[in-house]
């Protein structure tokens, strides 16, 4: 078998140098990739730094190598199709069909799966013709993921930003091994959250725990990977955001519900793989608690945090939500877990034993997937996105 033949889009926007990494990333793990820029794209990066990256001749028009037929070939032979940074005019073409450069008659011939990485400013992301124009796209199978948070050209900040190549790498790399053109959670609003909350008890210090947010970051792009909204709740993380993820940052428990309860609103499932803090100190001390010589600390008194997992699976925002829960255990694991899966009223359950050099900060993770129906789906040892297709797998299963 042949490399991946993945065509690489590239819009007429000033992040196209960003795409250079992107271009880099993929053909340094394997794949043969021809890039089809526009020809507003060259005014930011020549022909021949791409043809130079990917090895194959650049070009933007259908009158080049006419005997090769190259606006019918290039669409029909790639394996997939990335168009980073996508413009406003580039969405705007593609959602109608329009046909009148290399990269939009390639578009129109590809039956392989599409992944779009727009890139523009916040309003002109925003308005409703854009708008508009993704949901066609969306509708119609493609991938298009939210762009990033930040500065966009001169002084301007904002939702537009093209997110990082690394990124949008991993998307690439999700959809193609799936290897389908048709996404299961297109159309499809998901929430995540992820990490381990903190609970502090005076300026310095805090209550908190190990995770890392490394399964519910696996969970979040293998999502968007999949065509859904995701709303990512982080805790704490530290880790970059992932392509096409809206992420809300927390500290607390408190936090996180609010911004659960808020996301899980118009949500069609929400899975809960942050390692929420049962408890928190009763009392937060505005100074450092200085340590005195020969006398003992006072007592920290602790109070429950509120039960997210519990709440929402017990007061659904709307019919058909699923809801998923994570239990991390050290001892009678699936025995814990059934209880919990009972206590909680959740659809699902992962249930994993953690312990110091297991699961908390690893690539990789082991656990059951318990459901309320009875059911038992083991994931063996494996990369975390392993276990992140397999949720999400039972979730779609479980959707109206």
């Amino acid at each position: 078998m042949g490399k991946p033949k993945v065509v690489l889009g590239v819009s007429g926007g000033i992040a196209a140098y960003k795409a250079c990494e992107l271009l880099r990333r993929l053909t340094e793990s394997g794949h043969d990739v021809r890039v089809v820029p526009t020809a507003s794209a060259l005014h930011f990066v020549g022909a021949a730094t791409w043809s130079a990256l990917s090895g194959h001749p650049v070009s933007t028009e259908v009158w080049d190598d006419v005997h090769e037929v190259p606006h019918v070939r290039i669409g029909q032979q790639a394996d997939l199709v990335v168009v980073a940074p996508a413009t406003a005019d580039t969405l705007a073409k593609a959602a109608h069909g329009l046909a009148d450069d290399l990269l939009t008659n390639t578009l129109l011939t590809a039956r392989c799966p599409v992944v779009f990485a727009p890139a523009m400013h916040t309003e002109m992301w925003e308005h409703p013709a854009t708008q508009e124009n993704v949901a066609t796209l969306r509708r119609r199978g493609a991938v298009v993921i939210e762009p990033a948070v930040g500065r966009l050209t001169g002084v301007d900040t904002g939702k537009g930003r093209l997110p990082e190549p690394a990124e949008i790498f991993e998307v690439c790399r999700r959809v193609l091994a799936r290897g389908v053109t048709e996404p299961d959670l297109k159309g499809r609003h998901v929430v995540v959250s992820a990490g381990g909350t903190r609970e502090p008890l005076d300026p310095v210090r805090f209550l908190g725990n190990r995770s890392s947010g490394k399964q519910g970051y696996a969970l979040a792009r293998t999502a968007a990977a999949r065509g859904a909204r995701v709303t990512l709740i982080a805790a704490n993380t530290g880790l970059p955001d992932p392509a096409g993820v809206d992420v809300v940052q927390v500290g607390t428990a408190v936090q996180l519900r609010e911004a659960v309860l808020k996301a899980a609103a118009d949500a069609d499932a929400v899975v809960m793989a942050a390692a929420v803090a049962d408890f928190r100190p009763a009392a937060y001390a505005a100074g450092k608690i200085k340590k005195k010589d020969g006398e003992d600390p006072e007592p920290v008194v602790l109070v429950r945090n509120p039960d997210i997992l519990a709440e929402i699976s017990t007061d659904r925002s709307r019919t058909g939500q699923v809801v998923v829960g994570f239990a991390a255990e050290t001892d009678d694991v699936l025995a814990n877990g059934r209880r919990k899966l009972e206590r909680k009223g959740c659809d699902l359950l992962v249930v994993n034993e953690v312990g110091e050099r297991k699961t908390f900060g690893s690539e990789e993770n082991e656990a059951v997937v318990l459901g309320a129906d009875g059911s038992e789906t083991p994931v063996p040892h494996g990369p975390k996105e392993a276990l992140a297709e397999i949720v999400w797998d039972l979730v779609t299963g479980r959707l109206g």
